[in-house]
């Protein structure tokens, strides 16, 4: 069983700055790619940015320039630093972490997401 966190949300203004964690935790796994995703108030979700084992990236349109991920593989965390935020990036973001094992198909992990919120 691999265990997804998310951490580093909360609320600031315009303009002010987060960096998001997800750390995967368990035995005897190695991360795949990892993925943001967000889900807005209204319900809505879309993708953030996501990151391949090499360190391929890709984002969003809404968030190119103002959004990097990046990964740490020796502790198995991908972070989310995010610049310039905006109100309409107030949303729940969610992980996805993709682990593989020996023998098993790979396999997608969800953490429960941190909040974050951007109003004056």
């Amino acid at each position: 069983q691999v265990r997804v966190v998310e951490s580093g949300g909360g609320s600031v203004q315009p303009g002010e700055s987060l960096r998001l964690s997800c750390v995967a935790s368990g035995n005897n796994f190695r991360l795949g790619v990892v993925s943001w995703s967000r889900q807005f108030p209204s319900g809505a979700r879309d993708s953030v940015a996501a990151i391949t084992s090499g360190g391929a990236t890709n984002y969003a349109e809404s968030v190119k320039g103002r959004f990097t991920i990046s990964r740490d593989s020796a502790k198995n965390t991908v972070y989310l630093q995010m610049n310039n935020l905006r109100p309409e990036d107030t949303a729940l973001y969610l992980c996805n972490a993709n682990t593989i094992r020996l023998g098993r198909p790979p396999k997608d992990n969800w953490g429960q997401g941190t909040q974050v919120t951007v109003s004056s």
